[in-house]
């Protein structure tokens, strides 16, 4: 970033407190949304190995398929605040609804290609024979949810945008709760079984759907915002996404490669690899939660055409996501011998495990700032430029870790190439932040 006077210290105080009063709840919206899973998994374990690893396969399968549309919250939480900071609520909410109705578009689609395909999706994925079944059935009836799921997703970035991260806990809470009872009863009282399962799912994404339509709509009604779908807005949501999903699948690309380097190098090592990562992913949470705060406080500087305090924020939460970063990095390296044996008694995983996880450990100070100008850029909707950045990335970090199998080094090695994509990912997301051509104010970019 470009040299500035010191933030005075009631700045940085009124930074803080925002940061925190977004960050915080959003943090505990992403860490519920994984319990999700969880429960699934906890109750449809009983049932049967089969019926867990059909869970595993369609679980997985849609988790990637609502992941690849995450950029119906991003797009939507900057396009929203830009007009919360020029002071338009009724645009910032028509905004809004254009990225709802653009979610229940992409849903219906995909519903059309999953429901019949769901027997090709399943073998294409190694389901076994016994599991398939299993997978077929949960991802056909989950599948009918995923029109909910994005909207949860469109509308949560709504609340975002509207500077309300505690709505979005809230429901993320209750959701959990309704589809825990919903499972249990559906599973063993009814006894649907698998199926049992994957219906509580439905219904859960679909009550946590309506609360927030309910949210939106009553927010439309006061401001006299219009609720139908708007051709020309849907289109520009549509438009905004495009760059963020080409982010987000050059970023799932990388997270691919790895895993498939990793399992070319044995048994131990994608035990190793699958731990790990599970812990790089829960402290992703807590820095993509200053991200989200970020997108949120970027995008109304902005819309309010305050080009100073923008800059002035987007310091102030580089320096949480280092500090952060600091933190969870020491809290990794303490916790290593009590971490990985919730996971495994095997001393061969354990021993390829603990040089990997000092590499994650090193790296968080570099990942904090990473996310955070990440959660800048999406605010102030430079969306472009964060398609190009990780496009370069994904080109850095392929023919490193491609390598790792043939030159050594190990599960080691492949967790270095990963600190070696966050580190490409920082230099080119600073050298941006750094240029100031990502401040466009008003109420557009």
């Amino acid at each position: 970033m470009t040299q500035a006077p010191a933030i005075p210290k009631a700045t940085r105080r009124r930074h803080d407190r925002e940061i925190v009063a977004l960050a915080l709840p959003a943090f505990g919206a992403l860490v519920a949304e994984p319990l999700f899973v969880m429960a699934d998994s906890a109750i449809v374990g009983h049932l049967g190995t089969a019926q867990l690893a059909g869970l595993g396969v369609a679980s997985a399968l849609l988790t990637t398929a609502v992941s690849i549309f995450v950029f119906l919250a991003y797009a939507t939480t900057a396009a929203v605040a830009r007009r919360v900071g020029a002071g338009d609520l009724r645009a910032a909410i028509r905004q809004g609804m254009d990225g709802i109705w653009l979610a229940l578009l992409i849903g219906a689609l995909v519903i059309a290609v999953v429901v019949p395909l769901a027997p090709g999706i399943v073998d294409l994925f190694g389901a076994s024979t016994t599991a398939a079944p299993y997978a077929i059935t949960y991802l056909r009836i989950s599948a009918l949810g995923i029109p909910a799921m994005l909207a949860v997703l469109a509308a949560t970035g709504v609340l975002r945008g509207l500077q309300n991260t505690r709505t979005p806990l809230y429901v993320a809470v209750g959701g959990f709760i309704a589809n825990a009872a919903l499972n249990a009863v559906l599973v063993y009282g009814a006894g649907l079984g698998i199926a049992g399962s994957a219906w509580g799912t439905v219904i859960a994404q679909c009550g946590m759907a309506a609360v927030y339509l309910w949210v939106v709509v009553r927010g439309a009604r006061r401001h006299e915002a219009s609720l139908r779908p708007d051709l020309a807005g849907i289109r520009a949501s549509a438009q905004a996404g495009v760059p963020l999903l080409v982010r987000t699948l050059s970023l799932r690309a990388i997270l691919m490669i790895a895993t498939a380097m990793a399992a070319r190098l044995g048994d131990a090592d994608i035990a190793a690899h699958q731990i790990v990562l599970s812990l790089w992913s829960l402290l992703a949470f807590a820095l993509d939660a200053i991200a989200i705060a970020g997108q949120a406080i970027i995008g109304r500087y902005l819309g309010a055409e305050d080009a100073p305090g923008a800059r002035a924020a987007c310091r102030r939460m580089v320096q949480w996501g280092i500090a952060t970063g600091v933190v969870l990095g020491l809290l990794v390296v303490a916790a290593r011998p009590l971490f990985l044996p919730l996971f495994t008694s095997d001393p061969g995983v354990t021993d390829v495990a603990l040089p990997a996880l000092l590499v994650v450990a090193l790296s968080q100070p570099v990942c904090g700032i990473v996310f955070v100008l990440d959660g800048v850029l999406m605010g102030a909707g430079d969306g472009p430029y964060l398609a190009w950045a990780m496009v370069v990335t994904l080109a850095v970090f392929a023919p490193v870790a491609l390598l790792v199998p043939t030159l050594g080094g190990g599960l080691t090695a492949i967790w270095a190439a990963m600190a070696l994509m966050m580190t490409v990912r920082m230099v080119t997301l600073w050298l941006r932040t750094r240029s100031g051509r990502w401040i466009v104010t008003g109420a557009t970019r």
